[in-house]
């Protein structure tokens, strides 16, 4: 059963007293993703961190669209997310969209032009820029920055009416050039922008700036608790400027909360897009990135994310972790869900000499160990089987317990077997082995005539299904500091060339109807998962999730 988080931080301390002094009578959240790329493992701890802290207080959370900029958003994004919070197992209390407001944004622009607090100024992008100043030097002011209240409202609705050019002019919040926080110079508020939108098709040719739109958005729908990551601190500022100065009748509060990355592996959208595009990864859903999708695809649980999310905690400042720890998460709950089975995934044939030609049985073996109730699964057993390569070897080191000639091993859930000979093709490489069997030594008979080293799995080979493995690796060559090797300009130069290896092999006949996203544990091999995009009824394709072990401890 999924156990909830129930550790303090300074987030539920904040909830705690705004409800006990009377500040907020309940608590609303909300989870305001851009739709212009998919959702990754950053987001999911936004999402498990705003739901789960609205519901421990019996308060609510708001799914919000932030799409202020049509250029790169889509509904494709749209429905991606919305898929990835459910399938993470939590349900919105209202879905809204940045644009269902843009008419209550122009209004309260327009308060602040009357007001004497935004002006349209004419100056470019760069050229805003280049005035915008530097941490140590103030901007300069906009030689458009005092136009009277009426040329203004006369400029903005003309604006709205689509008399200029994108870019030729811009919306303006009228603040201090000076101020040493740069998110308070005088920041730009709506630009024009002549693009069809998702949602409100060519009603609009001018777009609200994220920053400006994000506290009314907020306000508008009675967030109490408007919870971001690090990086949007020094926007609070101006937050609150917004709230204030737009006369908003419900104030909302900012909190900011740090970071999480995961090492080994790129987030960045734009960087996961640009992988796209190359073909190093072979969708969002790739199981090399962490994204919602690709971790699904992969074989990751909701139930093992959201356990890892918790016990990484919230804290102020940002982190990078190890990808075992959530590995780990994944490990434990799938330990318990998982269904046993055994594959082969570089074969190597058998042929065990003394068993009856075309006799077949079946023999018993449990579905999970560790869970007794999941029952039993029925393997054959024939004279001719496929063994892993690494199972044999000719010339072995000391304590090298599996096959080579003359050494007895065990088949797990079979019998005793014997190397007698390795065949070898025209290059010397082995090709087959013959084996003998002692039909006295079968699994379950209670057997104590002797003792054998070595348990080795197998896979019947006249019954046995084809199949194709995918084993993962971390996606970037060298760890960085953030995870991310971001600022490198060449980034497939940083893409570790094996971070995926596909291997053929087998598996057992009662594998033939898996279905997309089903989960087995590979006998000493792992947990893997049923591939969602390859996967055909001829042949299944099984993604590696995680190890069987792991050196890292909670």
């Amino acid at each position: 059963m999924e156990t909830k988080n129930t550790a303090s931080n300074f987030i539920k301390t904040i909830m705690t007293e705004d409800l006990k002094e009377g500040r907020v009578k309940n608590i609303v959240t909300r989870f305001p993703p851009e739709p212009n790329g998919y959702l990754h493992i950053g987001h999911a701890r936004a999402i498990t961190i705003n739901f789960e802290h609205a519901d421990e207080f019996g308060g609510r959370t708001n799914l919000r669209f932030d799409d202020t900029n049509p250029v790169k958003e889509d509904v494709e994004f749209v429905n991606s997310i919305k898929e990835d919070i459910q399938w993470l197992g939590f349900e919105w209390d209202g879905m809204h969209f940045a644009s269902d407001y843009f008419g209550e944004m122009y209004d309260r622009a327009l308060v602040l032009i009357k007001k004497g607090q935004a002006f349209v100024c004419d100056l470019s992008a760069d050229e805003i820029r280049e005035t915008r100043g530097t941490l140590t030097q103030p901007g300069k002011e906009s030689p458009y920055r005092n136009r009277s209240v009426e040329e203004n409202l006369d400029l903005f609705t003309r604006m709205r009416a689509g008399e200029f050019k994108d870019g030729e002019r811009v919306l303006r919040a009228k603040i201090d050039m000076a101020s040493p926080n740069i998110n308070m110079r005088d920041p730009v508020i709506f630009r024009i922008a002549h693009v069809h939108h998702h949602n409100t098709g060519d009603q609009w040719c001018i777009y609200p700036m994220y920053a400006y739109a994000h506290p009314l958005e907020d306000s508008i729908e009675g967030v109490t608790h408007s919870l971001c990551s690090l990086e949007f601190e020094d926007q609070r500022p101006f937050y609150d400027w917004v709230i204030r100065e737009t006369e908003m009748p419900h104030v909302s509060r900012q909190y900011e909360f740090g970071k999480l990355k995961i090492a080994g592996t790129i987030m960045g959208k734009r960087y996961i897009k640009r992988l796209v595009e190359s073909g190093v990864l072979d969708g969002w859903d790739d199981p090399r990135v962490y994204t919602i999708s690709g971790m699904r695809r992969r074989g990751f649980t909701p139930e093992g994310i959201k356990s890892f999310i918790r016990e990484a905690g919230v804290s102020k400042s940002n982190g990078t972790v190890d990808p075992r720890m959530l590995e780990h998460f994944i490990r434990e709950d799938l330990k318990l869900k998982a269904p046993r089975t055994m594959g082969v995934l570089r074969p190597l044939k058998v042929v065990i000499t003394n068993y009856p030609e075309g006799q077949v049985e079946m023999l018993d073996a449990e579905i999970n160990a560790e869970v007794p109730e999941m029952g039993v699964r029925q393997i054959p057993f024939s004279r001719e089987i496929y063994i892993e390569q690494d199972d044999f070897m000719e010339n072995p080191p000391p304590k090298y317990h599996r096959l080579f000639p003359g050494n007895e091993v065990r088949l797990k859930h079979a019998y005793f077997i014997k190397c007698e000979e390795a065949v070898k093709d025209a290059e010397g490489n082995v090709v087959e082995l013959r084996c003998t069997y002692d039909p006295e030594t079968k699994s379950g008979t209670g057997f104590t005539g002797r003792k054998v080293k070595g348990t080795i799995h197998w896979v019947e080979a006249t019954r046995a299904i084809a199949a194709e493995f995918r084993i993962y690796d971390e996606l970037v060559a060298e760890k960085t500091d953030d995870g991310e090797d971001e600022g490198n300009d060449d980034l497939l130069s940083s893409i570790n060339p094996k971070s995926l290896e596909i291997v053929q092999g087998y598996v057992e006949p009662g594998m033939k109807e898996v279905k997309a996203q089903d989960k087995f544990q590979f006998f000493r091999h792992g947990y893997f998962n049923v591939d969602s995009k390859t996967t055909t009824p001829e042949k299944p394709v099984f993604n590696l999730t995680v190890s069987l072990k792991s050196s890292f401890s909670v």
